[in-house]
């Protein structure tokens, strides 16, 4: 278990960036991709759990905040670079082997839909080792299966600190099922985002 000092090292090979929080997750959100610079080369793909009932605003309020471009997921699209997708609500966002996105309306995983667990899973079995994973504060166990299938697969995994989160029971329900590679504040997980330069194989 790594915390990171001033100075992030560098990870060498990251291609996409998973990110899933609930209770409390804008102002998060909103911390930690305020440290993205406009060119940031990877893309970056958001589960927040929203309610289902209305349109999400989450792509127009980002879009105003963040330098790098940020839409809402559709389907079938292929994912681009140094774009910020986030999903929908009423569907679970995944991503296929061809790195495209796809929205399903299967069951509900904890109580959610968009869940962060069907993300989190669908990327490590399509980026392996070159996921890093990320998740935030929130009030149910969605994601701690999900972080723990991409830290199988190789991934880098990254959970806020619980003592700093507004709402602790997601990250300690990631730490209960296995130790990931970073525990951070939000500003030091901004400052890691940062730091990771998009190389092409």
């Amino acid at each position: 278990m790594n915390t990171v000092a001033a100075g992030p090292a560098r990870i060498p090979g990251i291609e996409a960036i998973v990110i899933g929080a609930s209770a409390g997750g804008v102002e998060a959100l909103l911390t930690v991709f305020g440290e993205l610079p406009s060119d940031f080369g990877l893309p970056i793909i958001t589960v927040l759990h929203l309610p289902d009932e209305r349109r999400s605003q989450l792509a127009e309020v980002f879009d105003r905040r963040v330098a790098m471009p940020v839409v809402e997921a559709r389907d079938k699209e292929t994912i681009r670079l140094g774009t910020l997708y986030f999903a929908g609500p009423g569907y679970h966002l995944s991503v296929e082997h061809d790195r495209s996105l796809s929205l399903s309306q299967e069951d509900r995983v904890h109580h959610s839909r968009p869940a962060i667990d069907y993300l989190f899973e669908s990327a490590a079995d399509t980026y392996g080792p070159g996921l890093m994973a990320i998740l935030l504060t929130g009030a149910n166990h969605d994601g701690a299966r999900g972080l723990a299938h991409v830290k199988q697969q190789g991934g880098t995994t990254v959970v806020q600190d619980p003592a700093e989160a507004r709402v602790a029971v997601m990250p300690r329900a990631a730490l209960a099922l296995h130790t990931p590679d970073h525990i951070l504040s939000l500003s030091r997980i901004g400052s890691l985002l940062a730091s990771l330069e998009y190389s092409p194989c």
